[in-house]
């Protein structure tokens, strides 16, 4: 819900799902601002969590991701 929310309010396209090895993973699309607005969200994390670790990969836009949403 964490990434969800704040993605969609900064207007990203793309995913977040849960990893079986308790990672989680997230691709998003969107503006240069919004997605470095967006990766200050996500090593801030919400509340209760504890992030140890956040690797970032940028990637040529594809436009294909469609509105953003939890994959299972």
């Amino acid at each position: 819900m964490f990434a969800e929310s704040h993605a969609r309010r900064l207007g990203l396209q793309g995913y977040v799902r849960n990893r079986y090895d308790g990672a989680v993973e997230v691709e998003a699309e969107g503006g240069t601002q919004a997605l470095e607005r967006f990766l200050e969200l996500l090593r801030q994390g919400p509340r209760m969590a504890r992030i140890e670790d956040v690797r970032v990969r940028w990637m040529s836009f594809k436009g294909d991701l469609g509105p953003f949403g939890v994959r299972g």
